[in-house]
């Protein structure tokens, strides 16, 4: 049994160019997942859901690359995947 297990994915300081990478991409993959997951036996209920998670991401993805000035050369990521078996 796993209990609880943490998954470092990144640590470290990057450029900043190379941390909005990182970001956008990981974003990008999760709304690619929730994309693929509405076909024609989704509920209503479950592609609102998943559209709204979509529009959320985005939004995040927005912000995240418009809140930082052109001044700021490097990000500090620490990105952990808490995985807690039930």
């Amino acid at each position: 049994m796993i209990g609880t297990m943490n998954i470092q994915l990144i640590l470290g300081e990057f450029s900043a160019v190379d941390a909005m990478e990182l970001i956008a991409r990981m974003i990008h993959i999760k709304i690619k997942y929730h994309e693929e997951r509405i076909g024609q036996n989704s509920s209503e209920e479950d592609i609102k859901y998943r559209e709204s998670k979509i529009k959320q991401l985005q939004q995040e993805l927005f912000q995240l690359r418009n809140g930082f000035g052109p001044d700021v050369k490097t990000l500090k990521l620490d990105a952990v995947v808490k995985v807690t078996g039930q």
